[in-house]
């Protein structure tokens, strides 16, 4: 069966941040407006849908990273220290009635008290009150029930593993990174930046369980976080390090099928991309988060972090 045409991608920067900020993950609200972690900085961002300056929502005391909505306009943050003492919580933002510029109190849901925890990277929604997260550093997913606040291995497979010794300038190669699950396809979705693989999950709908063993689907180096095309079988992935979108099929198939949708030939507007959330008013439009090249700059240069619009066009 022939490949579906490569779409045509228009980059649009929606809102710009310092030099240095780490954007790390977002969450597109109902309103359209954008949440952005910042994970070094320990913030959370609000970009208006309007056109306007970013907001600053909270400073939390922790990095943050993973961000889920798990109700209308209700979302659980991961917080962890993945490089120092791996102390990691998950904490309940509720933003209904919530006006930019207003304080917010974000509630402590859960901490994670397993001493196997090292980094909270991505997460995404399994069911009603049920969380994956990737622990980048562990090499393995959590279960996370909010309902009961416990929390128990989902998955450790090899290809989620690091890979202290990998040779590149740090931070070190993340092992698993961004997961999304599709109920409609039936799997959880995961990278591994440092195995390099894009892979799935079979799971059992009712319990939200692994089905069966972890599968490849494609090889794909320097993949971060990603959101999944279900109509059309496709992932559209960030490579953090290499600062490309690329497509990549949701099913195995033959040959390598990773193609390059942004990015190459390299532009700048795309130093660093880190995660990529679909817009909520159905059309083809996704919104990408960058790091400006903070973690490894292109050429020498550290610019801007960004949050940027993706508009998919038809191929010829």
């Amino acid at each position: 069966m022939a490949m579906a045409p490569v779409p045509e991608v228009v980059l649009t920067p929606v809102a710009s941040f310092p030099e240095g900020y780490f954007l790390e993950n977002l969450a597109v609200r109902a309103d359209g407006s954008v949440l952005v972690t910042a994970l070094l900085q320990k913030e959370l961002w609000l970009v208006p849908e309007e056109p306007a300056d970013p907001v600053l929502v909270h400073r939390f005391g922790h990095p943050v990273t993973g961000i889920v909505e798990v109700e209308p306009d209700v979302f659980v943050l991961s917080l962890t220290e993945g490089y120092t003492t791996h102390e990691s919580q998950l904490v309940r933002l509720d933003l209904n009635g919530w006006r930019p510029a207003e304080p917010v109190s974000p509630e402590v849901v859960f901490t994670f008290a397993d001493e196997r925890v090292r980094a909270l990277n991505g997460s995404c929604l399994l069911g009603p009150g049920v969380l994956a997260v990737a622990d980048c550093f562990a090499g393995l997913i959590w279960r996370v029930d909010l309902d009961t606040a416990t929390a128990r291995v989902w998955l450790e497979h090899d290809t989620m593993a690091d890979d202290p010794d990998s040779g590149v300038a740090p931070p070190p190669q993340p092992g698993v990174n961004g997961v999304r699950y599709s109920a409609r396809t039936g799997y959880l979705y995961y990278t591994s930046t440092a195995q390099q693989v894009f892979m799935r999950v079979p799971v059992d709908p009712d319990t939200l369980d692994p089905a069966g063993a972890a599968e490849f689907v494609a090889a794909i180096d320097n993949a971060d976080d990603f959101c999944v095309d279900e109509e059309a079988g496709f992932a559209y992935v960030t490579r953090h390090r290499a600062n490309t979108l690329d497509r990549v099929p949701l099913v195995p198939r033959h040959g390598s099928e990773v193609r390059h949708l942004a990015g190459d030939p390299f532009d700048e507007r795309l130093a660093g991309p880190s995660s990529a959330a679909w817009g909520r008013d159905g059309s083809r439009v996704l919104y990408v988060t960058t790091d400006g090249g903070t973690t490894a700059p292109p050429d020498g240069i550290v610019r801007k972090a960004a949050l940027l619009r993706a508009e998919l066009r038809p191929g010829p």
